[in-house]
């Protein structure tokens, strides 16, 4: 299972900063991340950057056990 990190809005829908979740590409553990969390996260999802190990990544990039996966939102403040 890939770990997943969530961060601003995105932790704030899933109700926590990580998790463990199954997957074997980034499109499956965000899946899986969206049957967990529901409709708030789901929403969300479609605005955030996604990365991988520190790497911007695409729905069919492949994920280990090992790696992780950090949801971005778009932030603003000033």
């Amino acid at each position: 299972m890939a770990h997943l990190r969530l961060f601003a809005a995105a932790r704030d829908a899933a109700g926590r900063s990580s998790d463990e979740v199954p997957g074997a590409s980034v499109e499956e553990v965000l899946d899986a991340a969206t049957a967990r969390y529901g409709h708030d996260f789901a929403r969300l999802l479609p605005s955030c950057r996604i990365w991988l190990n520190g790497d911007a990544a695409d729905a069919n990039t492949t994920v280990t056990d090992e790696d992780e996966v950090a949801v971005l939102p778009p932030v603003s403040g000033g």
